[in-house]
């Protein structure tokens, strides 16, 4: 238990270890500091000392999308960005602020534009559904600052577009940010950025004849639905000297606000896999051992043979191959595609090689990890069966239409989320220049390696299955086969679901790393007792039900997506439903072929090396 303690605190703090995604960039004084633009999207906020609990939309918009108007006097260039943060909604822009190091600046001139009436009815629903802005200065995400009584204060990504004033129900637009950006000094005049925080305001600012700007209004300045609305935009930069180092500076988003939720969930899900690995252990191991000396015994005679009953009387039916087999090795090629490279990503992202300072790194490295694991499906479907063009074709093939469909949703939804045309050619380019063809080979080598060799005969009858007790049936075996994998999983769940749609920063890979260890163990043991008992039944269709068995906890999944759905999300319109359920639908069917494939082989070399133990046929029984 020491040894397990020590690990669990080493993963614990592993987050904070920094390997960065790219190099430090030193400025000198009153040298130019980029501050660039990405998508809009919905943040929580908070309202009354707590967190905002529920989101109305899951759109993305462009920072520059012409219904904003934001100030675009130098016309802005679009940067350049990586193929995972295109996937997730990025889009970055350069911007006409203009920024210098160590030089404060005071109510400085943005531009002033003008809202025609029919854009503000757009503008004030996005504030009315909480959308935040989200600037980058220097590569690092401008921070709005929240006071949480539980916790004090959070940083969060982006600040708010506007807010609603609670007391009359008027649109306020912000208009007027204060900058405050953190340097530390490496030596003298040459500093580094490490810290971004954004306190955006409303006022109604006025221009004077020589052209700056007067920010003295103490008033709001009130959005006005069927009108024209005439803002003028205005910006304050302060600088502030900082003991962070730039390998530090993300730690203030990095932070666990509630550790003890993440610690709880190890804490349960550990225990229930020793308790099933005991069982197993205990239970199997012992009543398997006294069976096979039993059944390998040599006085063991024909009348004790008719008198036995469970396992061993389906050894000549167990390895009969299932229905559907072809489906059943494409969904196993593609389950052990799915989970090597859920295993190295998370290995990886765990040890802090994915810096979230590059953005989409997790994403691309998931795709490219994904392509090239190609092998290993083609070579588990050639072993499992001889297929060789179906495996890397069917499971990506219903990912890519779905996902194509739900890129016309968006397209329809006028969402800066549509992926780009170019961008689905480099998808399809990986997936057949890349993917098809190391699948194909991974075939070769399966078909050289030959069949898995099962370790007793079939018979050519099939034997009569007796009639299953209720709890032996399947709907009650999957629903039970679920429930443990999902509890290892949940609560990091819950944080992932929101940093897919809301565009949080999800770090804990540590936590991450065990939670997947223990559901795959947890998913491996749940699914063999279930098997074990099942042929203990005499029913030997254990092929695909030890399948939906292990992947019976995606039901769960998409449950508690549902459930996330309706507790954090109010969508007003009936794309965003069809956008978030088929995503969900998606997430859950890949997670259920990764599952499902876990439970399968678990049970698969569980069945050969009980049945590989039974030395004496029962032909060598008659004679």
């Amino acid at each position: 238990m020491h040894t397990l303690y020590v690990i669990l605190c080493f993963l614990n703090a592993i987050y904070a270890i920094y390997l960065p995604g790219v190099a430090p960039k030193s400025y000198k004084e009153l040298e130019k500091v980029s501050l660039t633009v990405n998508s809009l999207r919905p943040i929580a906020r908070s309202i009354s000392g707590s967190l905002l609990q529920y989101y109305k939309n899951v759109y993305i918009y462009d920072y520059y999308d012409n219904r904003f108007h934001f100030c675009n006097k130098h016309g802005a260039k679009a940067l350049s960005e990586s193929l995972g943060s295109i996937l997730f909604g990025d889009r970055i822009f350069t911007s006409d602020f203009e920024i210098f190091m160590a030089k404060n600046e005071s109510c400085k001139l943005l531009c002033s534009t003008s809202i025609p009436a029919s854009d503000t009815k757009f503008v004030i629903k996005r504030i009315m559904e909480n959308y935040g802005i989200n600037w980058f200065v220097d590569g690092l995400p401008a921070a709005g600052e929240n006071y949480i009584d539980s916790v004090g204060s959070i940083y969060s990504l982006g600040f708010p577009l506007g807010k609603v004033v609670e007391s009359t129900g008027a649109i306020e637009i912000n208009n007027h940010y204060h900058i405050t950006i953190e340097y530390h000094r490496l030596r003298s005049s040459v500093y580094r950025v490490v810290g971004v925080t954004v306190k955006p305001s409303s006022r109604i600012s006025t221009v004077g004849p020589d052209g700056k700007a007067d920010c003295l209004a103490t008033h709001s300045y009130v959005l006005h639905e069927n009108q024209n609305n005439y803002i003028t935009y205005t910006y304050d930069v302060s600088w502030k000297e900082s003991d962070v180092t730039w390998a530090t500076r993300w730690d203030k988003y990095l932070h666990i606000y509630n550790p003890r939720i993440h610690w709880f969930n190890l804490f349960s899900s550990s225990i229930i896999v020793f308790f099933l690995i005991g069982m197993v252990i205990t239970v199997l191991a012992r009543t398997l051992h006294r069976d096979i000396m039993r059944y390998n015994n040599d006085f063991f005679d024909q009348e004790e043979l008719q008198e036995d009953s469970g396992w061993k009387l389906v050894h000549g039916d167990v390895f009969r191959i299932p229905s559907h087999p072809m489906l059943l090795s494409i969904l196993l090629g593609s389950g052990v595609q799915l989970f090597l490279m859920a295993f190295v990503t998370i290995f990886f992202a765990m040890l802090g090689f994915l810096s979230p300072s590059n953005r989409g790194s997790l994403s691309t490295f998931m795709i490219v990890l994904y392509t090239f694991f190609g092998f290993f499906s083609g070579y588990t479907s050639a072993r499992m069966l001889k297929n060789l063009i179906l495996t890397p074709v069917f499971v990506p093939g219903i990912v890519f239409l779905t996902f194509s469909f739900l890129n016309f949703v968006l397209i329809g939804s006028r969402s800066s989320g549509v992926v780009p045309l170019k961008t689905m050619f480099v998808i399809v380019a990986l997936w057949f220049l890349i993917s098809v063809p190391l699948s194909v080979f991974g075939s070769f080598c399966g078909f050289r390696a030959g069949p898995f060799i099962h370790p007793v005969k079939t018979n050519q009858i099939p034997r009569q299955i007796p009639t299953q007790v209720l709890y032996m049936k399947f709907l009650p075996s999957f629903f039970v086969g679920g429930i443990l994998p999902f509890g290892a999983i949940f609560v990091e769940l819950y944080f992932i679901l929101n940093s897919i749609w809301f565009g949080r920063i999800y770090y804990m890979f540590g936590f991450l790393f065990i939670c997947y260890a223990i559901m795959v163990t947890t998913c491996s043991t749940v699914t063999i007792l279930m098997t074990y008992m099942q042929l203990c039944s005499e029913d030997y269709h254990w092929w695909w039900r030890s399948f939906f068995v292990g992947g019976a906890s995606s039901f769960y999944v998409f449950i508690n997506s549902l459930l996330f759905w309706f507790s954090r999300i109010r969508l007003s319109s009936f794309t965003s439903h069809i956008l978030y359920l088929g995503y969900s639908l998606l997430l859950t069917f890949l997670f259920f072929v990764l599952t499902g494939t876990i439970g399968f082989l678990s049970c698969y070399f569980f069945i050969r090396k009980i049945y590989g133990s039974i030395k004496i046929d029962v032909s060598s029984k008659k004679e």
